[in-house]
């Protein structure tokens, strides 16, 4: 069971590197999964709330707002299967303490984020951007740079449906135990070994390894991925100018 899981036990993380230029960058939400997603963003500590995205992005839309001028960095997420019952919202996946704003919440696991920080070291207006599976999967995630200038924009994050290979004792069910899997757990968040979670003696660059199974189906789906729960030095790339981040629910 454990060489099946080797996939989904460890860290996929994503950081790649942009250096941007006024005008300013533009984020854009796309939806092309073929059910409604609940768009979520958690600004970092001491970064205020990205205002604009809205709580819903039904089939086939998207939506565009321009990112801060000055430095910012958080992480947005699809929230699924959400319902507001008898005044309370929540979500099958991705939910922020029972909120339709999660600026002051972070979500509940599994969930695939997307990591942003925006307009670093001040003038230079440094920036870059990452997928990342450190909390599990919910709906697959690609991050395109559009009207790129100079050097490397590279499309990041997974396109593929883990879900559909996800190994049963990873898999989130909803309704619990007979529904549908609605999302696939880390190996740290569901066997909580010390390996897994690269905690007391696996801490440590030298002990926290990655795994180095990949399914050669699915090689073509993780775009530019960073393996191991250890955060290493990000990608980086040096790609001038581009005008816009679009952000691909099931792309």
């Amino acid at each position: 069971m454990v060489s099946t899981t080797l996939l989904f036990t460890t860290t996929f993380l994503v950081l790649c590197t942009l250096s941007t230029a006024h005008p300013g960058l533009m984020l854009t939400l796309v939806n092309k999964c073929p059910f409604t997603v609940w768009p979520a963003i958690h600004p970092d500590p001491g970064h205020s709330a990205l205002k604009g995205i809205g709580s819903v992005l039904n089939t086939k839309t998207s939506v565009s707002v321009p990112a801060p001028t000055d430095f910012w960095a958080g992480q947005i997420w699809a929230r699924t299967g959400c319902r507001n019952a008898h005044k309370q919202f929540s979500c099958t996946t991705g939910n922020c303490g029972g909120r339709l704003d999660c600026s002051r919440a972070a979500t509940s696991t599994p969930v695939t984020l997307t990591r942003l920080n925006i307009n670093r070291n001040g003038p230079n207006n440094i920036s870059y951007y990452g997928v990342s599976l450190l909390h599990g999967f919910n709906v697959p995630v690609t991050v395109i740079p559009l009207i790129k200038g100079k050097g490397k924009c590279p499309t990041v994050g997974c396109s593929a449906n883990l879900l559909q290979t996800c190994p049963e004792k990873l898999q989130l069910r909803s309704p619990k135990g007979h529904g549908p899997v609605v999302g696939c757990k880390s190996g740290c968040a569901a066997f909580g070994s010390d390996k897994l979670c690269c905690t007391n003696h696996h801490s440590t660059s030298q002990t926290c390894k990655p795994s180095s199974y990949l399914s050669s189906s699915r090689k073509h789906a993780l775009r530019r991925l960073r393996i191991g729960m250890i955060s290493h030095r990000p990608l980086m790339h040096d790609c001038l100018s581009p005008r816009k981040l679009q952000i691909f629910f099931c792309h």
